[in-house]
């Protein structure tokens, strides 16, 4: 397999607006980040990815861009920007781009010049169709709930938003649009950023007529034409790193968007994973109980399909998914420590990138202080609660705040736990932070877990330095063992002779499991010795043979 300097990151997830304020304004900044580039190189990562720090309404948190060539005032100017990017790159740390393109903000030049007329230069920059019978000309409906259709009075057309409605969907048939967003891609690349990360880059194919039969606008064929001639005329003539966020795609799908010889991406972000504790009908606001073999039968699959053919992506956390450690771990003071790095374990040992959120490496749980609707800030979560409680009257006021507090997105979004001072060193005493600190920062924050060797944030940092010193963990092989245990997770990878395993328990009870056995030299684990057999609760074992 040939190496990559992609294949072998660390990649750390910056949610700019909940990372560091540096003004005390209550809104994380880029002076900010900069401060804490240490913090981030001494975890052991290398590339830093920013969520959008464009300029924007924030509809949706940055989302919905006005101008893609402008930094949002709230997180600094563009010299300092200018400044984050040579301090990173100094310490070398790379800086990867968030890419929004499938939408912009209706806010953005194009779209304001777009809707004034069916008839001038920027009229087929977004996706308008006439009424059919007096409504729009299907039932989509917006990933943020209601009609993924809004009327334009002034065009007296519709414009298609799978988004909010303040996010208009571009028209990338157009070859104009194709042309502008490679432009704007130049321009960041030039100033000498590592690479983007593509914001739902699978929905930009659309059909060329919109009816009721229209098919789902997730993996058209076009997206592949569209990719192809982003590689072409961009992304090749840069040594830089590429993923695409591609909901309801495959592993076969992931070949062709991300396999070594055809051109497109390095990898991408699958949701198949994030969809085992969803419920049929109300989606992440009603728990769903799943099994363990579930879970490991779709991350075997990933591992196994793309294995010498492409390359995975490996996350448990981002800014639109709960901790992990109160999803799938267990946050209770006795066992969050030990389950926050069995998780992390996991998913660093298999093949592929990994990326680690903001305060995972910490730890952080889910924010137990979000009571009532007023503590949420996530378009998603208040619309979710309008349609749910509201409209349909299928939920109880009670049982979406439960589902709120499981699955909202802005458990990821609250601020970072630096340390025990007020607000967790975010951001000054007597500041409002723009969302709530989850009140467990006196006991999980990053300046006791740095200090603490047998802290959740050391455990990550062992990882990095291994991945670091082990080819294994990078290029390694795949291979299952225990597929149907309900509460096992073991693999083996194999690389030139050497042989790595892991075992975890992913249970709060001891359970005795022959797979456990010494398999080598103990290369990690969240426990200071090891009792072969026996694995205590949330027990993860790594063995070098």
């Amino acid at each position: 397999m040939a190496k990559a300097w992609w294949k072998e990151a660390v990649v750390y997830q910056v949610y700019p607006r909940s990372f560091q304020d540096s003004d005390g304004d209550g809104i994380g900044d880029l002076r900010g980040i900069r401060d804490r580039l240490d913090y981030i190189k001494q975890l052991g990562a290398n590339v830093i990815w920013l969520n959008p720090i464009y300029a924007s309404p924030n509809d949706d948190n940055g989302y919905d861009i006005s101008d893609y060539q402008a930094i949002h005032p709230d997180f600094g100017t563009m010299q300092d920007f200018d400044q984050l990017l040579n301090a990173a790159h100094a310490r070398g740390l790379k800086i990867v781009m968030d890419l929004v393109v499938n939408h912009t903000s209706d806010e953005h030049h194009w779209f304001v010049e777009s809707r004034k007329s069916r008839n001038n230069p920027y009229s087929d920059y977004y996706l308008w169709v006439d009424p059919v019978d007096g409504h729009a000309p299907n039932d989509w409906e917006s990933s943020f709930s209601g009609s993924a259709w809004q009327y334009d009075e002034t065009r007296k057309q519709y414009y298609l938003h799978l988004f909010s409605k303040k996010q208009p969907d571009l028209n990338w048939r157009l070859p104009a649009v194709r042309q502008s967003v490679y432009d704007l891609m130049r321009f960041w690349l030039d100033k000498g950023i590592d690479g983007f990360r593509m914001d739902v880059i699978n929905f930009i194919g659309k059909p060329e007529i919109f009816t009721s039969a229209s098919p789902s606008p997730i993996n058209m064929p076009q997206v592949q034409d569209y990719l192809k001639e982003m590689n072409r005329e961009v992304l090749s003539h840069y040594d830089i790193m590429t993923v695409g966020e591609m909901p309801g795609t495959t592993p076969a799908l992931a070949r062709d968007y991300t396999g070594f010889d055809t051109h497109e991406l390095n990898m991408i972000f699958q949701f198949q994973h994030m969809g085992v504790d969803l419920d049929p009908k109300f989606g992440k606001w009603v728990h769903h109980p799943f099994k363990l073999s579930t879970l490991k039968k779709i991350m075997d699959r990933w591992q196994v399909g793309l294995d010498g053919q492409a390359w995975n992506s490996l996350y448990w956390n981002n800014h639109d998914q709960p901790r992990v450690v109160s999803r799938f771990g267990n946050d209770s003071p006795e066992f969050r420590e030990r389950s926050a790095k069995m998780l992390g374990a996991v998913l660093h040992y298999q093949q592929g990138t990994p990326y680690i959120y903001q305060g995972e490496e910490l730890g952080m749980t889910n924010n137990a202080a979000f009571t009532k609707l007023s503590d949420y800030r996530d378009i998603e979560s208040l619309n979710g609660y309008h349609e749910w409680v509201d409209e349909k009257k299928a939920l109880t006021p009670a049982q979406m705040l439960a589902g709120l507090a499981a699955g909202s997105r802005d458990n990821a979004r609250t601020p970072m736990q630096w340390g025990t001072k007020p607000n967790a060193g975010f951001t000054p005493a007597g500041v409002t932070p723009w969302l709530k600190v989850n009140p467990n920062y006196v006991t999980i924050n990053a300046d006791q877990e740095v200090r603490d060797q047998n802290s959740v944030f050391n455990f990550y940092r062992q990882m990095n330095l291994l991945r670091a010193a082990n080819p294994i963990i990078t290029y390694g092989d795949f291979q299952p063992l225990a597929e149907d245990d309900e509460k096992v997770w073991a693999y083996q990878r194999h690389y030139e002779g050497q042989t790595l395993t892991l075992v975890a328990n992913w249970t709060a009870k001891n359970i005795t499991r022959a797979c456990a056995a010494t398999a080598g030299e103990l290369l990690q684990s969240n426990y200071p010795d090891d009792l072969g057999e026996t694995l205590r609760p949330y027990e993860v074992k790594v063995y070098l043979a």
